[in-house]
């Protein structure tokens, strides 16, 4: 099955180049550690999954492009086409001159119904160029105004054009420090939006990124694309070919399909957060070797003790110990506690790894059966050049914080009126406002209870 990318915005757009390099890049990797039949059939299901083919041989990205600005969009088709390895479908994207001036509302009640028809009959001559459409995966940033708001509006449209096709978004938080003043505003209303009609919200943090890049990848001087190529990355190494679990000898077919049946057991839970180990620069690869007992180690201790990333873990979290009766109120401090998870193992050796570890009954909610909460994808075949990596993707408390943090700043201005009449003016009122707080406030009180 195919899987069309819609990417909305500046950042949606530079995340979307990246991504298709970094899954050609795989693809074409001769480091695949796997036999040749194995690594054929990993390159048929990628490209059956992401490209299609055409005459010449040049695979192109199933793909729409949407901004509201021209520049980043030629840059973006430009760098592929130049790469020689893949490219875009030359009329496969929109833009207009204008901008959406970092304004939620712009994007979402001007922009958006103005170009509604054109920007959907893209997505449908790409929808229609699949044998089997799998579903969506939006990348938007939830800062700005186009990606944000357009990229909300956009997201209704599918839901509304494909309503039994899966739709998953791809959200990148913005910096807690922020670049916008009014990101916080745009946060809200793009969150609460997207949960009424994706059926999965995948976040990537900026400041998670950042800090591994500087520490884990030793870059000095970090730029967008060193964040966006770990994004890349990690976004890869989910959405590469895998078997899923009695899935028989072939590639999983549906892999938006499988990632919310494992993952979203109710629609109260949505969000989705995604650690990926290990990542180091590409030269201290040849020096490095990976036990899979240590990366299962790290990755479980990482997700109880909600660590971005396997340096700096607290070692100290310890599940609560089962039978005891505590309400949720007195768990262990700072335990995070899962409604799903998804371990993704690439590389030798994979079939004979033990992931007993993530099974324990304590690290899930009490509604759910471990057995049922917890699923394991794997491929022998090596990714980008990690002789074994391992994700994790969970639907777990990971985000309470940043998101109470993100509500509360954008409660705090709202309370003070602060800046609301730029979004009045394009018709999103103080109630659209309180609508978003409380679809918000029951998310976080849904994850906290857990």
């Amino acid at each position: 099955m195919s899987i069309v990318t819609v990417q909305l915005g500046q950042c949606g757009n530079q995340i979307g180049h990246e991504v298709f390099s970094a899954l050609c890049s795989d693809v074409r990797g001769t480091h695949g550690l796997c036999s040749k039949k194995e690594n054929e059939s990993y390159q048929d299901s990628c490209k059956e999954r992401f490209f299609c083919e055409e005459e010449s041989g040049v695979p192109v990205a199933r793909a729409v492009l949407v901004d509201m600005e021209p520049k980043v969009i030629s840059q973006t088709l430009s760098m592929a086409a130049r790469s020689g390895h893949w490219r875009y479908n030359s009329h496969s994207h929109f833009c207009q001159k204008q901008g959406s001036g970092n304004n939620w509302a712009n994007g979402y009640s001007v922009h958006g119904p103005r170009h509604k028809e054109a920007i959907m009959n893209l997505v449908q001559k790409e929808a229609e160029k699949c044998d089997r459409l799998g579903g969506f995966f939006t990348i938007m940033s939830m800062a700005g105004g186009t990606g944000s708001g357009l990229g909300a509006f956009v997201t209704q449209c599918l839901r509304d054009a494909f309503p039994t096709s899966f739709i998953l978004n791809h959200v990148v938080w913005p910096y807690g420090t922020g670049e916008v003043i009014v990101q916080n505003y745009n946060s809200v209303l793009t969150l609460s939006h997207l949960y009424h009609s994706s059926d999965a919200l995948l976040v990537h943090e900026n400041d998670v990124i950042h800090k591994i890049c500087a520490q884990l990848m030793n870059i000095k001087q970090i730029s967008f694309r060193d964040v966006n190529q770990v994004i890349a990355h990690q976004l890869g190494s989910v959405f590469q070919p895998t078997h899923t679990a009695g899935g028989g000898s072939g590639y999983s077919r549906n892999p938006l399909g499988d990632l919310m049946e494992t993952l979203v057991p109710h629609p109260e839970f949505r969000l989705l957060g995604l650690r990926n180990i290990p990542q180091m620069p590409e030269k201290s690869l040849p020096y490095s070797a990976f036990s899979w007992p240590g990366l299962v180690k790290h990755l479980r201790q990482m997700l109880i003790a909600n660590a971005q990333m396997e340096e700096g873990i607290d070692w100290q979290v310890r599940p609560p110990h089962p039978g005891s009766s505590i309400p949720s109120t007195n768990k262990p401090l700072h335990f995070n506690t899962s409604i799903a998870n998804l371990v993704i193992l690439r590389g030798k050796d994979v079939h004979s790894v033990d992931l007993g570890s993530f099974q324990d009954p304590s690290l899930y909610t009490s509604w759910l059966n471990p057995q049922d909460a917890f699923n394991a994808w794997k491929t022998p075949r090596a990714f980008n050049k990690y002789e074994k990596s391992a994700s994790l993707v969970s639907n777990s408390q990971f985000l309470l914080k940043p998101l109470d943090s993100i509500v509360g700043k954008a409660w705090n201005m709202f309370a003070s009126k602060a800046y609301l009449h730029q979004y009045t003016k394009f018709g999103i009122q103080e109630e659209d406002f309180l609508d978003c707080f409380t679809t918000l406030e029951q998310v976080i009180s849904s994850y906290t209870n857990l």
